[in-house]
């Protein structure tokens, strides 16, 4: 993955207090990750870093527009991104054993001689959180405006011929024993 500098945040030479961030995410930004599940990423992100002594708080929050694959019709469907992540860096000395046995994974931890902090892999991994799990149009019936109805008409087929299934004869002998107590 090339080294964007964008990204770093020199920590070392802010004061104490909240300093605050803006990027510009799009599709571009993700070709150094893995292939994603959307497209036509447009989303804003705001990074409140609160540096203290020893740590760190950082406040992601992710807004914005994105295009996905809708699981139920197949069809592209716009989604609005709005989410907000913390996380806390602490600055400590053995940085890897720590990051090994800390369990939240909200804390993450550097060594003290760190002077800068990337935060592009926090980024990544936010915005794909904020994805739903399953990307449908929020209409039931299918009746939406980006909903595919071709795929609505098929699917009411489907499940109109899946009402005539004729009984298991495997089953037939369980029933009487279905309400006994």
């Amino acid at each position: 993955m090339s080294r964007r500098r964008e990204f770093e945040i020199a920590f070392v030479g802010l004061k104490p207090g909240v300093h605050e961030y803006s990027y510009v995410i799009n599709d571009k930004f993700f070709e150094a990750f893995q292939q994603q599940d959307f497209r036509n990423c447009k989303a804003n992100v705001k990074l409140l870093l609160d540096k203290k002594s020893s740590f760190m708080l950082l406040k992601f929050e992710i807004g914005g527009t994105m295009e996905v694959t809708c699981d139920r019709c197949n069809n592209d469907l716009p989604l609005e991104l709005w989410d907000e992540f913390n996380i806390t860096v602490k600055m400590v000395e053995e940085p890897e054993l720590m990051n090994d046995q800390e369990d939240d994974p909200d804390v993450y931890y550097i060594s003290r001689g760190e002077s800068h902090i990337d935060v592009a892999e926090w980024i990544y991994e936010f915005i794909n959180l904020s994805l739903p799990m399953q990307k449908t149009c929020e209409y039931e019936k299918m009746d939406g405006p980006h909903c595919n109805k071709t795929a609505m008409e098929m699917l009411k087929k489907m499940e109109a011929g899946g009402s005539n299934k004729k009984e298991n004869p495997i089953w037939k002998g369980l029933e009487k024993f279905k309400d006994l107590d």
